[in-house]
């Protein structure tokens, strides 16, 4: 049985229902299940793409945002390309097991940080020419709008009809996440698309186990704190990392997400940081790093000495000031957007073996010894 495994990025479980897309989930109950389960820590797109693959904890794959910082060197980036994936994929998985494997996304870096393992390979931002000529596809639109979505679906469904992968793993954007909530008619029309297309590809493909999830969930964040800035004043030597933090600009101006790394350079002033800290408003939780890795499976060495944690409906952003108040920033990276959607037909197992979105390629790789 070949296998379709979709994420959708930023889909809340709000956006994804009965009613937005009511010929999945009847197919779901007729032939598997629709289930909330939660994702990785930080609820960012890097660290639980890598998860989603592997079916491993950060602890193990070794990314632990869409950013790194090297405190030794002062070596920083985006994490864009290969060589940072530590742990095995279902990509991988496959192909060893004698299977053809695809990957479709409309964000480039999936491709370039995961697609050690696809004989297929197509990002919406760098498209092989040849490739669109073979499947019949149309150079792929602006990836911000909804049309991104229909573009990398279509992909997909002519991809599995065309080349007959054993597995694909599809990615969205989620631009359109970022700037409306649910219920309105730009997120109604983004899960219109997905309706339309899986349905199209189930119908052709009535035996595809399908599965459909996020990578985080999304919410509206009114309170955003330069934290640097406040701390910097306050006479802290300190470097920040928002893990949240991509060149996606558009989809947080500030790069605005609910979880902080903190370098602090003067390790004399441990205590009076931590009290420092806590007593930001915005700030919900001061973790060590050890504490961090602890609790929720990190990398304790990639996430600096304290791990902060935003309160609900704030986050840390790069802002021009200390503090900002606004309503235009849906964004995600804290605790408040773990849970998410996961929507499966014909799966490997029952609902009751998901808890975590890594379940699916735990539970794959795991039970199973041919794609």
């Amino acid at each position: 049985m070949s296998i379709f495994f979709l994420v959708l990025d930023g889909c809340a479980p709000e956006y994804f229902t009965a009613e937005t897309a009511p010929r999945l989930h009847r197919l779901a109950g007729a032939h598997g299940f629709v289930k909330r389960v939660q994702c990785a820590m930080p609820s960012v797109t890097n660290v639980n793409h890598a998860c989603l693959l592997s079916g491993k904890w950060p602890e193990e794959t070794g990314i632990a945002g869409n950013y790194v910082y090297d405190p030794r060197t002062g070596r920083e980036g985006f994490l864009e390309e290969r060589g940072y994936m530590r742990a095995p994929t279902l990509l991988q998985w496959a192909r060893r097991a004698g299977g053809k494997t695809a990957l479709l996304t409309v964000k480039g870096k999936i491709l370039g940080v995961y697609g050690e393992g696809a004989d297929i390979g197509l990002s919406a931002e760098k498209p092989d020419p040849a490739l669109l000529e073979r499947l019949g596809l149309t150079p792929p639109p602006d990836i911000r709008s909804v049309d991104s979505t229909r573009w990398i679906l279509e992909a997909a469904y002519r991809c599995m009809a065309a080349e007959r992968p054993d597995f694909l793993y599809c990615t969205t954007n989620d631009c359109i996440f970022h700037h409306f909530a649910p219920g309105a008619a730009e997120t109604r029309e983004q899960i219109a698309a997905v309706d339309e297309w899986v349905s199209r590809l189930h119908d052709e493909n009535p035996d595809l186990s399908i599965y459909i999830t996020a990578d985080h969930g999304m919410n509206q964040k009114t309170r955003l704190i330069n934290f640097q800035a406040v701390a910097e004043r306050a006479g802290f030597a300190l470097y920040c990392l928002p893990p949240l933090k991509d060149r996606y600009i558009e989809n947080h101006v500030y790069q605005e997400g609910g979880t902080l790394y903190v370098f602090l350079k003067d390790a004399a002033r441990d205590a009076e940081f931590v009290d420092f800290a806590r007593s930001q408003p915005e700030v919900e939780q001061v973790l060590t790093a050890a504490q961090a890795a602890a609790a929720y499976h990190l990398p304790e060495a990639a996430i600096g000495d304290y791990v902060l944690l935003a309160a609900p409906g704030c986050a840390f952003a790069e802002l021009p000031c200390e503090r900002l108040h606004t309503e235009a920033s849906r964004t995600h990276g804290s605790l408040y957007e773990r849970e998410i959607p996961l929507l499966a037909i014909h799966p490997a197992a029952g609902p009751e073996a998901y808890r975590f979105s890594k379940d699916v390629a735990a539970i794959l790789m795991e039970e199973r010894t041919d794609p």
